[in-house]
Parts: structure tokens; sequence; C-alpha cells
């Protein structure tokens, strides 16, 4: 795996950040956050900047998460907190890119791209959704080095 383009690694390129306290629970065997944690922390934040954009207005669209990829780049440890830095990426006819990175005293531990899909939007996205993503994106953004194209989700 390359490593993540330098943007995904500045916390302050990103729109949203949330923090996280981070569970003994969630450690594996060898002391680390485990990759399990790792994905529920994702899905937390991912569902705490949806409702800081206030997606829910469009409930009648039905969002299906459509793919969830991450990557691990560091151990995380517990006790500390860890930070997720999340925007939208790149934007399709019926589908968009999250895109977020995990942060822990500063350093990347992993990012999480997931597309999702509005099942129900049959014509697209609603304009005025559209722009409530499109303000939630990236700011100069190298939209090659992540696609909605290609994913596996319809757009």
């Amino acid at each position: 795996m390359p490593r993540p383009a330098p943007w995904r690694l500045d916390a302050d390129r990103f729109v949203h950040r949330t923090l996280f306290q981070t569970r003994y629970q969630d450690l594996d065997p060898n002391g680390h956050i485990n990759n399990v944690a790792y994905a529920a922390l994702f899905e937390s934040a991912r569902v705490r900047f949806n409702a800081g954009i206030a997606l829910d207005r469009w409930h009648d669209l039905r969002f299906l998460v459509a793919k969830v990829e991450l990557n691990y780049l560091a151990e995380g440890h517990f006790p500390s907190d860890v930070e997720i830095a999340t925007a939208v990426g790149p934007i399709g006819g019926r589908s968009w890119q999250m895109l977020s990175t995990m942060f822990q005293d500063g350093v990347a531990l992993a990012t999480c791209d997931t597309v999702l899909v509005a099942s129900r939007a049959a014509d697209g996205l609603p304009p005025a959704m559209r722009a409530v993503l499109e303000a939630a994106q990236l700011p100069e953004m190298d939209q090659s080095s992540a696609s909605v194209a290609g994913s596996g989700a319809p757009s």
C-alpha cells in the first residue's frame, strides 16, 4: 500500500473533526487498539459528520454504504483519545465518498474511504443536497487520487 497523499495526513485540511475516547476493551493482545475498534470509530465519525451537515433532511433518499476501505498506518494506544477528521470527497450522480483520517497525538493512524449511495435518488442527488456535500468537500483536493468512479458503487 502506498503512503497516503500528504493532504490525508493534515487534520487541518478537513472540514469536520471529532474527538473520541479510546477504551481498554478495544485493545488487542498486543496492547494496541484493534482493527474492529478502528472501524467502529470511523463509523461513529461518519454518523456525527452526517448529523453535522444535516443530511437527515433527505432521509427519504435512504443512504447505503456501498464500500468501506480502511488503511492502517500506525498503532493506536489506550488511553490517549483519537481525533477523526472527515470531509466529502468526489461526488457522483447518486453517490459520494467520505474521506476520514484518524489521528492520535498528532500521528495519522488510519484512513477510511466510504462510498455512500442515495438508493432512492433515481434522478440523481437533489441540487440542495449536492450543494451541502460540495460545501463539505476537502479544499483543493487532488480529485484524481480519490475517485468514486471505479469504486464498485453506482454513481
